[in-house]
This record gives structure tokens, sequence and C-alpha cells, in this order.
């Protein structure tokens, strides 16, 4: 096992930061612009931990296609904000419109604020309001009213790191698979995560790194992978009607494999929150016969600072996938709502 080094300031800094219309009818023309905010009529959700409206972005328009929601993953946000500068799966939407949908049919939900008390609160971000769990009722209510707002009949998610495993609980929590026709996860902790062994070399729980110790909460929830949460999850991994692409890094990631990410993230030991031996490497996969699963290398060179776990969110690749997937070309058809 490497020993952790020590990490420069900014980098520490960065570290804690990202841990990881109408009816349908005549499609509207490709391109244009995803925004940074609801459009006129849409109503207010009020974040259910946070007290406050939550972000998002989504536009007018007539929709043809199935609406795509976009999840961000801990400690992100829909887009950047004045407080988080990271935000990219802002860019994963607007791939998607760059590729012919609509600003109308791509909708994007900030679930945890803007976080901008962390850098009072480090810890927030393993704290309750941070979970899985806390968040599910925020998507709840933001899919009702994506469906009532576009008249369509269903959605589709597309979700980063924690964004996946919220769909997953919300559809798991309401029986909603009926509602979601196809899922993205993207280096998702379906089957928990490494940043909670109560290990010394566990930087990640110091509490200016965010304070994922064994009994926060965050690591109450996803440090093992048979915690009451992963283990409820997973009795089906992919019930449904659903279709799955669960994609993930084989090489580096610093949420799940005990290996340098980039040059900012030193290994931590490869054990869950009890200080168990434990391979979480393969934790972002899906099994079932409605699961897809990709394994991407070298995602790191679409980060700025290097990372895998936030570079798979902006790479090439990913793209490509995550939109052939949701837009049906990898069945040799596109898909209409309907």
């Amino acid at each position: 096992m490497s020993k952790a080094r020590w990490i420069p300031l900014g980098a520490a800094t960065l570290l804690a930061a990202v841990i990881a219309g109408a009816a349908s009818g005549r499609h509207e023309p490709a391109g244009g612009t995803v925004g940074t905010s609801f459009p006129a009529g849409f109503p207010t959700i009020t974040d259910a931990s946070l007290g406050t409206p939550v972000l998002g972005f989504g536009a007018q328009g007539r929709v043809k296609r199935t609406p795509v929601i976009f999840l961000h993953g801990n400690n992100d946000t829909p887009f950047p904000t004045t407080c988080n500068p990271a935000g990219k799966i802002h860019d994963l939407a607007q791939a998607f419109v760059d590729r012919g949908y609509s600003p109308s049919e791509v909708w994007g939900l900030g679930y945890q604020g803007e976080q901008c008390d962390l850098a009072a609160s480090p810890t927030n971000r393993s704290a309750a309001a941070h979970t899985t769990a806390a968040n599910v009722d925020d998507l709840a209510r933001f899919v009702k009213a994506v469906l009532r707002y576009t008249g369509a009949r269903r959605v589709d998610i597309v979700g980063h790191s924690l964004g996946g495993t919220l769909a997953r609980e919300w559809m798991r929590r309401d029986n909603a698979y009926r509602l979601v026709r196809r899922l993205v996860t993207i280096a998702s902790p379906h089957h928990g995560i490494i940043d909670c062994s109560p290990s010394p070399l566990n930087y990640f729980a110091l509490p200016a790194l965010g304070g994922f110790n064994p009994n926060s909460a965050i690591c109450v929830e996803l440090g093992a992978a048979d915690t009451p949460f992963v283990t409820r999850l997973n009795r089906n991994e992919t019930p449904g009607l659903t279709k799955y692409l669960a994609l993930r890094n084989a090489d580096a990631d610093f949420v799940y494999i005990s290996a340098q990410d980039g040059p900012f993230f030193p290994p931590v030991p490869a054990q869950d929150r009890n200080g168990n031996p434990h391979d979480f490497s393969a934790s972002p996969a899906l099994s079932g016969k409605r699961a897809r699963n990709v394994a991407l290398t070298g995602q790191g060179a679409f980060d700025a600072f290097g990372s895998g776990h936030l570079g798979i969110l902006a790479s090439p690749q990913t793209e490509q996938l995550a939109y052939d997937f949701v837009a049906g070309r990898d069945d040799g058809h596109e898909d209409e709502e309907g």
C-alpha cells in the first residue's frame, strides 16, 4: 500500500470541493445554449434539507425526445457557481444539445445548494444533507415538475457519482421505474466508497478535507458494501423496464480505487468503514440483463487537475457513450417521446 503524501493547501481545497414547455409536438431546431436557470412557469422547488430553492436549468419549448435530467455528484452543482467553479454536468448537457437535443429537452437539478457553506464548515461535505437519502424528495418533486411542464410521460436520467445513486434510490423508494426510460450512471457509488476507512492514511477523514470518517453520515450510508443503505439499494440492481448504462474508471478514481488519481489524490487504503480490506474498484458497475457496463481508462486527461473521477464526466468518450445510449442510437433508431 502506498503511503499517503502531504497535500499542498491549494490541492487540499480542491480535494475537499470535489469528492466526489409544451406537450409533444414538432421538434425545435437543433442547437442552442443550455442555461443556468429554470424557465418561466416552472414551479419553485424547495430543497428538503436546506430550505432554499433548488438550483438547476431547463427551457421552454416543444419536446419531441424524452427529456433528460442531469444530476451532479456530491459537493458539486449543476453549473459553475460563485462558490463552486466545477459544475461540469452542465457541459455534458450542452454536449447533448450540440448533438441535436433542444434546450427544452435537457434539465438539471442542483440538490445541495451553491456549496457556499463548505468554506466555513468543510465537514458538511460528509454530513447528512449530502447523503443520497436526504435528497430523494428533491429529485421526486423535480421529476414530477419536469413531466408536468414538458407533457412527457417519462424521463431519462444521467447522473455523475452520487447523482447516479440518487436516481436509483428514488426509483427504488417510489417504485418509479415506469417513469425512467434510460439511466446513465457515471462513476457512481453503487457498492460503496473507499474514502471512509479508520486508517490514519485516510486523509479524507481530516475535518479540512470533508471529515469522511467511519461515523460521518456519508460513510454510514456508503462506507461499506454491506451498509443497510447499500444492501437495500442492491437487492435488485437493475429492476423494471428501465435500461441502464454504467460507466466507470478502470485505472484511477479516488472514490473507489487505491491508486494515485492525478497529482493531487494519493491512494488511501483499500478498506471499508469497519477497517476490513475491501476492493471498491468495481463499485460503479451494475449487474442484471438490462445493464450495460463500460470501463474507461485515461480519463484524468480531461480534468484540469488530472483526476479520473472528475475527468470521466468531461471526456469525449463519456459524452458520446451517454448520448448514444440515451438517444437510442445504440439500438439503431433515434428515440422520440410518445
